[in-house]
């Protein structure tokens, strides 16, 4: 038979997943349109083939810029936008990711929202682009891009040519080799097509298009930053092989000038090898277009613009055009006649042009019909709210104080929780807000009075919590590797330790964590032993908890070192000591709950050296909820959004860098890379959920009536997070908004599932099979 308790927690969860699941159903339906009618240039066309070299990653400065001896990082680009063509900056926006800037630069749209319930790998309705209108498309590349544009394709004429998914390895010795490969294999096509007239005579036709994805830049920038050797001299290559392959095109077709060309980027990165927010670096890529039907260079006397950058690349005297990403595809269009993509909202960028007025104005008129079809059916919802409600709670508190004439100690135990509740809802967006929170939670024993009787734990307790404040306050993880921070944390603990298997598993770890470093930055790759170490080392962990006494420290002090293991092969920089100071706080958080227990005169102080998880769950020692349990569910919430944000923020693509599983493995590969970094998410999630686990059966106090009041908290922060969900904007505030929903809304689903995984850790127990000896008689 279910208890109320037991039915109440099962409605909770039902009713949590109807609301869970309704924002997707309420936000976000897709907002591409289908149905209209296909729009092209009544008039002749400047080009008949076009072909689009885009190259993965590359910053605008990167390609722009000069060496430091002056000469250009790309001679012949360089030399095209100097004499041949037009050029400028495309703006991107975030998402700066692969899939949604080749979606804009090719489809003219940006974000669909409704591809969250893709994972944003692709979209999930068929969507028209310029591939799609051509007569045909042949492209070469990565496996991860060129098949989206296949796959929505109407008819049998876009064709991909694919390196396999295990050559995009971040480890590898040169990444410039999948830019090697993509130039060898276009060549080869040219090449086999004079022996095969069917192919000889499709290259032939109008409205063809060339597509070239290098990936090559963006490898080497994931694995060496931006402003590493590789880098620059993979965009060497990169120039070398566009030189090479746009003289055998003219050759091809006996330069018969209907032929244009344009490179551009998908997405920029960030100085410390990352990509996702909307950081200049990462949203301002280069456009150089020339050939068939574009403005030659325009020499002009000054330029206004508000970066300086002119003037860092020495192209102050050549016209700059800047556009947005998505006018690229109108662009493309324009140059080879096909329609304009239907659901694009792209603007036709007339001045790259080199074309009659007619033709311009043609042009502009079939754009502007074109967007205007899609914007009759658009529609919008609007959210709003959140610092007045806060504002408003504490002036309503404040009066009810004063009109009872409560003393001035009274305002500061009911107004506390104010700024506290504002910290924990506002790091969701500011980390550093928790900082505030920690701060706050350190003054606690001399609130409460409790330093009188636990002076020692009281102040170890305010220590750690303001060392644990810094955290939130530094950078988010991944910026800039510091392996000796790594080390230094296997240098913190004491090497008399009696768990010996657990301090060598420590140490290999670091050796692992070391050697792996030394041997990417030499290019050597992933060393095997390494990779085979790091895969046993995770998959013990979470069995050698359980070999270890249920004794409630010893069992604990297991659970933290078997973690630590995994998580310090998980770690690039500062992060590796998070749960070493988190895990010290929660362990003083169980003195001190049980100092507050004998304050308040609900128990009698049991000996927490001895004590036992197993002998724990005798449900006649239970007691009642006090009202200072609410204080304790509102810690562990706190501490549990202090685990998720303390080192990055996991709502923001940008937190999260691929250096970070290097140790398990380097060839590109998004699930289990993904699974990696959540399981190094999930790992400080754990360790206060042991500890609260511990405060529950050390209080004498039933879970399920804690969890009762974590769901009633989180509740109220969903409420919040609920008014903030947006599904407008960039896809940067649109994820942003859903995962904050949705990370307070699955904290009751997952409180239980937290809930059940502490119990097993710290209550379970494996007894080794020991032979028994037998005595003859």
């Amino acid at each position: 038979m279910l208890g109320h308790n037991d039915f109440f927690i099962l409605a909770g969860i039902l009713v949590h997943c109807v609301f869970l699941v309704s924002i997707f159903d309420i936000y976000f339906s897709s907002p591409l349109v289908h149905g209209m009618t296909p729009h092209q240039t009544p008039l002749p066309p400047p080009a008949k083939r076009l072909v689009l070299f885009v190259a993965d990653g590359l910053r605008a400065d990167s390609l722009y810029e000069l060496n430091s001896n002056s000469t250009p990082r790309a001679p012949y680009l360089r030399s095209i936008l100097e004499n041949n063509g037009s050029w400028g900056i495309s703006h991107t926006r975030v998402p700066t990711e692969s899939r949604p800037g080749h979606v804009a630069l090719i489809a003219g749209f940006y974000e669909d929202v409704s591809a969250v319930a893709k994972g944003w790998k692709e979209n999930p309705v068929e969507f028209d682009s310029v591939f799609n209108e051509s007569k045909y498309t042949w492209s070469w590349g990565s496996p991860d891009i060129l098949p989206m544009f296949a796959k929505g394709a109407t008819g049998d004429h876009v064709y991909t040519f694919c390196y396999t998914a295990e050559s995009e390895d971040f480890g590898a010795q040169d990444a410039a080799k999948l830019d090697v490969w993509v130039f060898d294999h276009v060549k080869s096509f040219f090449n086999s097509s004079r022996s095969n007239q069917t192919l000889f005579s499709a290259l032939n036709e109008e409205k063809v298009v060339l597509f070239l994805h290098l990936l090559g830049i963006d490898t080497n920038g994931h694995a060496h930053r931006p402003n590493s050797r590789e880098y620059k001299e993979n965009i060497k290559k990169v120039d070398e092989g566009v030189k090479e392959i746009a003289s055998m095109i003219d050759n091809f077709y006996g330069n018969d000038g209907k032929t244009a060309f344009i490179l551009t980027s998908d997405h920029g990165m960030t100085d410390w090898g990352t990509h996702g927010a909307g950081h200049p670096s990462e949203t301002l890529t280069p456009l150089i277009v020339w050939g068939a039907g574009v403005n030659y260079p325009r020499k002009v006397t000054s330029q206004k613009f508000e970066d300086n950058f002119l003037k860092e690349w020495k192209l102050e005297n050549l016209k700059r055009l800047d556009v947005n990403q998505a006018d690229v595809a109108p662009l493309m269009a324009s140059l080879i006649g096909v329609p304009f993509p239907l659901n694009s909202v792209g603007t036709l960028p007339l001045e790259y042009l080199n074309n009659s007025a007619h033709f311009k104005a043609e042009s502009m008129f079939t754009n502007a019909v074109q967007i205007v079809e899609q914007f009759k059916v658009t529609k919008h919802m609007e959210s709003t709210v959140l610092f007045y409600g806060f504002a408003f709670v504490g002036m309503i508190i404040a009066f009810f104080l004063l009109i009872q004439t409560c003393p001035w100690t009274y305002y500061v135990y009911c107004l506390l929780p104010i700024p506290v509740w504002y910290a924990v809802v506002f790091s969701f967006f500011y980390r550093s807000t928790l900082t505030l929170g920690l701060f706050v939670f350190a003054g606690w024993p001399v609130i409460t009075q409790l330093w009188v009787q636990a002076k020692t734990s009281a102040l170890i307790w305010t220590f750690l919590c303001v060392l644990l404040a810094i955290f939130p306050l530094m950078p988010v993880v991944g910026r800039e590797p510091n392996i000796p921070l790594v080390i230094f944390t296997y240098l913190v603990w004491d090497g008399r330790d009696p768990y010996i298997y657990y301090m060598l598993s420590i140490a290999l770890s670091t050796y692992v964590v070391s050697s792996t470093h030394d041997s990417l930055k030499n290019k050597q790759g992933l060393p095997v032993l390494n990779q085979m170490i790091s895969w046993m080392t995770l998959v013990s962990s979470s069995v050698l908890p359980l070999l270890s006494p249920t004794f409630l420290f010893q069992r604990l002090f297991s659970i933290l070192l078997s973690l630590m293991s995994t998580y310090l092969l998980l770690s690039t920089g500062y992060e590796a000591l998070f749960p070493l100071v988190l895990s010290g706080l929660m362990f003083v958080w169980i003195n001190m709950e049980q100092e507050a227990l004998q304050h308040y005169g609900l128990s009698l102080k049991p000996k927490l050296a001895v004590f036992n998880f197993t002998c724990a769950t005798d449900i006649t020692q239970f007691r009642q909820l006090h009202l200072d349990d609410v204080r304790r569910s509102f810690f562990f919430v706190f501490f549990i959004v202090t685990a998720f944000f303390g080192t990055g923020n996991i709502a923001s693509v940008n937190s999260f860098d691929p250096a970070s599983v290097y140790c398990f493995l380097t060839v590109f590969s998004p699930f289990m890379m993904g699974s990696l970094l959540l399981l190094k998410v999930v790992i400080p999630f754990v360790l206060v959920s042991c500890a609260f686990e511990a405060i529950q059966v050390t209080t004498q106090l039933s879970s399920k009536s804690l969890l009762l009041l974590v769901l009633v908290i989180s509740d109220i922060m969903a409420l919040h997070f609920f008014f903030l969900v947006k599904d407008y904007g960039s896809w940067l505030d649109i994820g942003t908004s859903i995962s904050h929903y949705v990370l307070v809304m699955s904290l009751t689903i997952f409180m239980m599932l937290m809930n059940g995984l502490a119990q097993l850790l710290t209550t379970q127990r494996l007894q080794l099979s020991r032979r028994t000896k037998h005595h003859s008689t």
